[in-house]
Order: structure tokens, then C-alpha cells, then sequence
């Protein structure tokens, strides 16, 4: 794919990236740039924490060996890799970036990766058991819309959907250095590693500060029609993970 040389994310459309009318075009180009980085850059700048926080996902969905899991957003297919692991039944991984699900193909061949929309699944009502999505909602044009289309997708009477985010914590002293590393350390060292041009670790810390907070999610998922919501802070709440069933 060639990309346009200009930023995807610059000082005028940060203020509030979930904001930007073509927010969809702009995380698509952002994600199509980084993409060859992208494993060294989530194990460097989470300490090798982001491996711990999607294993503790797999296991707040609570698998069982007959489980169809959708990992949404499913990137370099780290997540999916570890439903797969955890002994799911099968795992098919969605993700509008080619390049990300090149990767993911690279690494898992026996998986089933797809290009597809958060907002607009290719998949069956009342087909999957469990849905995820790891570290993309905050990134989706209108992640209402996608909670929609995930409760659609999930099996009444017990469906699960497993959502792994970024959070800022509550706590002020872990905070005020969350808020350092995330805003003035992160972005230098990551845009360096990935040679990044188009501003994408300049958006990544900014789309965290401007998303919904752990309460917010949660009224989320509520009017999505999720019930039996369960919030898991982890690492002093700099990432959460959000359970919720579809009755």
C-alpha cells in the first residue's frame, strides 16, 4: 500500500482525536506505518506487561474448550494467539490494516485472520461465544456503534465480551509518572524505534487521556446491553479489562 508522506496525526487534530471526522482513515494509515515495529514497541514501553494483561483477559472470559472466540482489532494477533493457547475451540481474528494482518498470519498461520470493520462484523448474529478487543476500542470511529455490532455477534444466555484498554489511574503519585512516561518519554522513544513519520505515538497517548474512563466504560457496555459487567484494574490501573455478558 503506498502512504501519503504527510502526518496522520498532528497538533491541530490531537486536541481530541476521537473527534476528527475521518478518525477511521487516519488510525487505518497510522497503524499501516508502524505496523513492523509494533511488537517491540508494545513489549518495550509496557516492560513486557502487555503479554500479562492479555492473559489475564483470556482468563476473565472464562473459555471453554467448545468456545468460537472474534478477536476485534486483533492487530499483530497477540490476543488471539493467546485464546488459541488457552485451548479455545476456534479463533478468528478481524482487523481493517492489511499490514497488521499480514503479520498475524506470519506468526499464527493456523488462526483465521480477516480484514474487517469494528462497526460492521462479517459474522452471523448470535454466532460467537466470546468477543475481544485488546487496546482498539478507543480507535474505532464510534465505539457505541461497535459495542452494538459486538453484542449482536455474541450467543444469548452467556455470550462474553472481553475488553482490554488503557486507563489513567486513580492513584496521583502513580499517575504523575504514568502521565510523564505516556506524554514525554513513550512518544520520543517509540516514534525513534518505529520511525515513525506519521505521528501515531504522538495520537496513542492522546486517544488514552480523551477516552472513556473505567466508569464511563462501564455505562457503556450497560447501555449496550452487556450485563454482569466486571471492571479488572491492572499495573496500578494503568490497563483495564472489562467483562461483559450478553443475557
Amino acid at each position: 500500500m503506498n502512504m501519503p508522506a504527510d502526518p496522520a496525526w498532528t497538533d491541530e487534530n490531537l486536541s481530541d482525536p476521537h473527534a476528527v471526522a475521518d478518525k477511521a482513515q487516519r488510525v487505518e494509515r497510522m497503524f499501516a506505518a508502524i505496523a513492523p515495529r509494533y511488537d517491540l514497541n508494545n513489549r518495550l514501553h509496557s516492560l513486557w506487561r502487555d503479554q500479562a494483561w492479555r492473559r489475564a483477559a483470556v482468563k476473565l472470559a472464562q473459555l471453554k474448550s467448545s468456545d468460537t472466540v472474534l478477536d476485534v482489532a486483533c492487530g499483530t494477533g497477540d490476543l488471539a494467539m493467546k485464546f488459541a493457547e488457552a485451548g479455545a475451540h476456534r479463533v478468528m481474528g478481524l482487523d481493517f490494516t492489511h499490514e497488521m494482518l499480514t503479520l498475524a498470519q506470519q506468526k499464527a498461520p493456523q488462526l483465521n485472520f480477516q480484514r474487517g470493520d469494528a462497526m460492521n462484523l462479517p459474522v452471523a448474529d448470535a454466532s460467537v461465544d466470546v468477543v475481544s478487543i485488546a487496546f482498539g476500542l478507543r480507535n474505532v470511529a464510534d465505539p457505541r456503534k461497535a459495542l452494538a455490532e459486538f453484542h449482536r455477534v455474541l450467543l444469548p444466555g452467556g455470550g462474553r465480551l472481553i475488553v482490554l484498554e488503557f486507563a489513567t489511574p486513580g492513584n496521583p503519585l502513580v499517575r504523575f509518572f504514568d502521565r510523564i512516561y505516556r506524554e514525554k518519554i513513550m512518544p520520543v522513544t517509540a516514534s525513534w524505534i518505529a520511525g515513525d513519520k506519521v505521528g501515531a505515538y504522538r495520537y496513542l497517548p492522546r486517544s488514552v487521556s480523551t477516552f472513556a474512563d473505567p466508569r464511563k466504560m462501564a455505562q457503556m457496555l450497560g447501555e449496550a446491553g452487556f450485563r454482569e459487567v466486571t471492571i479488572k484494574p491492572m499495573t496500578c490501573g494503568i490497563a483495564v479489562a472489562y467483562r461483559g455478558v450478553k443475557a
